[in-house]
């Protein structure tokens, strides 16, 4: 049996969008997404980012129908996605969704029963072919005859995974998917998800507050804050040239100076705040520049962060050759780049 490829359609239809799209929770702080205008592009990695409470899960659910809009339409390949106002079971029939929440899982039966169970007994055989595709794209075909009960966080979610892919939809959509993940085995399953991408042509949109998630992983970011978008665009470069400060948090543990402070590091500013990112500060052997307090460093495996103070200003960088530098000791630095805001 061969893969299940997705092509993009031919005319020039937006593959699927939320045009003008409000969705509302009153409250004592209100919630949701404002008029939010948004175009998915098919056969790619989308992630949605924000804060918490900024609204990336309800623009998922709203994407994949589960939520109807207050004003506004999602239209999937030009036809309008209804909403559970309009329709009985929510959800886009060409989609499927995954939580960080395994409940819908059989814990009692074995992985194969959990996935295979989804397709008809009409064919047999494809049944069978189909199933055992599934798992071996996401290197769970070892695990067919575990009970579900018996595996760990990572590995129920790629049984939630494959019960989703199962059904050949053409949207996955994955909702904070690897937060009951433990780190070793996150990485491989965010590359076995890139890999059924470029292989089946499916396209994935996923919700994370994960920096290193989704640079790693998107092929598109979309920022959004207080409901509204702010900006998107490739990780690459929302990541060296972000339009908002609220961006450039997001994607890194940077340094945040005040325009007087950063002249403690020799940078004349015209806006009010620069941002350095931690690789950006290098340190320096001539005394060119003002000397630095190392207040704290913290051992990270491969590298350090090294936490530097003059005054009451601090900044931290990132070290590639851990032990070079003691506590207390003194160190000059040079800026190798910066951002405005």
């Amino acid at each position: 049996m061969g893969l299940c490829i997705f092509t993009p359609m031919a005319d020039s239809t937006p593959f699927l969008q939320a045009i003008s799209v409000n969705k509302v929770y009153p409250g004592k702080q209100q919630s949701g997404v404002k008029d939010v205008n948004v175009t998915i592009q098919p056969g790619k990695i989308t992630a949605i980012i924000g804060e918490s409470g900024s609204g990336k899960s309800t623009l998922l659910k709203l994407l994949f129908g589960l939520l109807s809009p207050d004003s506004g339409e999602i239209r999937f390949q030009g036809e309008r996605v209804w909403g559970p106002v309009e329709k009985l079971i929510p959800g886009h029939d060409a989609m499927k969704m995954v939580t960080q929440h395994t409940d819908d899982l059989n814990l009692y039966a074995k992985v194969w029963d959990n996935v295979a169970s989804l397709m008809p007994n009409t064919n047999l055989k494809a049944k069978q072919e189909e199933s055992e595709k599934v798992l071996r794209q996401l290197n769970m075909f070892h695990l067919a005859d575990k009970r579900v009960a018996d595996l760990s966080g990572g590995e129920k979610q790629r049984v939630a995974i494959a019960r989703a892919l199962i059904k050949r939809p053409q949207v996955l959509l994955l909702d904070e998917p690897f937060n009951q993940v433990d780190t070793t085995f996150r990485d491989g399953l965010q590359q076995d998800i890139r890999h059924i991408v470029k292989q089946t042509g499916i396209t994935v949109i996923i919700v994370s507050h994960d920096p290193t998630e989704v640079l790693s992983m998107a092929d598109e970011l979309i920022v959004i804050q207080n409901g509204s978008i702010l900006e998107s665009g490739s990780p690459k470069k929302l990541y060296n040239e972000p339009q908002n400060l609220y961006t450039a948090r997001l994607l890194s543990n940077c340094n945040v100076l005040l325009r007087e402070e950063a002249r403690a590091l020799r940078i004349k500013a015209v806006k009010e705040k620069v941002v350095i990112y931690p690789e950006w500060i290098k340190p320096v052997s001539s005394g060119e520049n003002i000397d630095w307090t190392i207040k704290e460093i913290l051992f990270k495996g491969s590298h350090e962060a090294i936490y530097l103070e003059y005054g009451p200003i601090e900044v931290h960088f990132t070290n590639h050759e851990p032990g070079l530098f003691d506590n207390y000791s003194h160190l000059n630095v040079r800026v190798a780049k910066y951002l405005e805001f």
